[in-house]
């Protein structure tokens, strides 16, 4: 049977919301962080083949990172409506979301999150050329792709209501993590049609249910 390795406040909440949404039969198995380094446990970090979540068993198989967990839950369910067929009006649009999700949006945020733990928790004091340097990232690099980005979502979302398209996908729910992150941050404030997906997305059955057995208070990731 597959197994859902689960760590909170992770990126597994996506899988976990797929399975739900698919009716999947699968064994959730839950792990806590470490609350002085907020670290995965050694014991996951052993079962990980890179010792982060999300992670899956099935049978022998170990199986890490988000999309490939969720392209091979989906192998099992072809005539899902998750994944928009070839020749479907949503097509390109679902895999130009599905794969922005860990092509764009992840790696700007990770830059990003590297950058200010360099700031705030470096054992060596930051010099005021580092600290100008740090600010040119941000300048010339990730503002002005995160406005791209954001921009570029918020058009779309005003011409259907998924980023999937018409009817939401697995392109939404690889992008969950990410968002819920940057909507912690008040990223979105300005972004009404951006904050009405999370709207539709939070009332989904499906997303709900991952919510009651995910077992925290609230949606908030740690990026």
């Amino acid at each position: 049977m597959l197994t859902l390795h689960h760590l909170e406040y992770s990126q597994s909440f996506r899988i976990l919301w797929l399975l739900e949404e698919l009716g999947a039969d699968y064994e959730l198995k839950s792990y806590n962080r470490d609350p002085e380094t907020n670290l995965a446990p050694d014991e996951y970090k052993a079962l990980s083949p890179l010792g982060t979540a999300p992670v899956i068993t099935d049978g022998d198989l170990v199986l890490a990172e988000s999309n490939a967990i969720i392209d091979y839950i989906m192998d099992s369910h072809p005539d899902s409506a998750l994944e928009p067929k070839a020749g479907s009006a949503d097509r390109a649009r679902h895999l130009f979301w599905y794969h922005a999700s860990p092509g764009s949006m992840m790696s700007i945020q990770s830059v990003a999150m590297v950058l200010g733990l360099l700031e705030t928790r470096s054992p060596w004091p930051i010099s005021s050329l580092l600290k100008a340097v740090f600010g040119q990232v941000r300048k010339l690099f990730i503002d002005p792709r995160t406005k791209a980005l954001y921009d570029l979502m918020e058009a779309d979302l005003a011409k259907k209501p998924f980023f999937g398209g018409d009817t939401f996908t697995t392109a939404d729910i690889t992008l969950i993590y990410s968002m819920v992150a940057a909507r912690t941050k008040g990223a979105f404030d300005a972004y009404p049609n951006i904050l009405g997906w999370f709207d539709r997305v939070e009332a989904i059955p499906s997303f709900k249910a991952a919510q009651v057995k995910d077992d925290r208070p609230h949606i908030d990731f740690r990026f």
